[in-house]
């Protein structure tokens, strides 16, 4: 809607201008319409539900698909939230879902690998943008690492995280050692 501002000898200044606006839709509405993206991304899911009945997973549908919404709707705004709440609802929700999917029950492991994917990516976007690689990267690391040798060898589990705590110290010590 254009707005009509008087001509140079109807003001005291002397000065015109036209000016375009709005409306107060855009002033309560900015941005992504989070919840349409949400919408769309748990609608499909149940399309996909409804198509394979084995996948009845709905609490993990649910979770998954806000996930999703965040990481889209991150895609657009490069929010920092977004990217965090979507990497981390999808690491939970990713496990359950593909075991509801399949039928089939992947055992123990997979949640850790699944955060610990989602921090790497986490570390991956802020050294992309130039805030370097971040405390995720050595969490995400810790988390894969954990989760995957949970899953290869359940039986040396149980020691991988003394085993990752003792040399993520001798790191740390190290490091501050050169550092002098």
């Amino acid at each position: 809607m254009a707005t009509r501002i008087p001509p140079p000898d109807e003001t005291p200044s002397g000065v015109s201008y036209y000016e375009w606006r709005w409306g107060r839709d855009e002033q309560r509405r900015p941005g992504l319409p989070w919840i349409g993206i949400f919408l769309v991304v748990f609608g499909g899911l149940l399309l996909l539900e409804q198509a394979l009945p084995q996948y009845r997973g709905l609490g993990n549908i649910a979770i998954l698909a806000a996930g999703i919404a965040s990481l889209i709707a991150w895609a657009f705004r490069r929010g920092t939230i977004a990217l965090y709440a979507g990497a981390f609802l999808t690491a939970l929700a990713a496990p359950g879902t593909y075991e509801a999917a399949t039928g089939t029950n992947l055992g123990a492991g997979w949640g850790t690998l699944c955060f610990g994917l989602a921090f790497l990516f986490i570390a991956v976007v802020r050294a992309v943008r130039g805030g370097g690689w971040g405390w995720q990267l050595m969490w995400g690391s810790v988390l894969a690492l954990l989760g995957a040798a949970e899953i290869l060898q359940p039986d040396i589990s149980g020691i991988a995280f003394p085993l990752i705590v003792v040399a993520i110290g001798v790191l740390l010590l190290v490091g501050s050692r050169n550092r002098r």
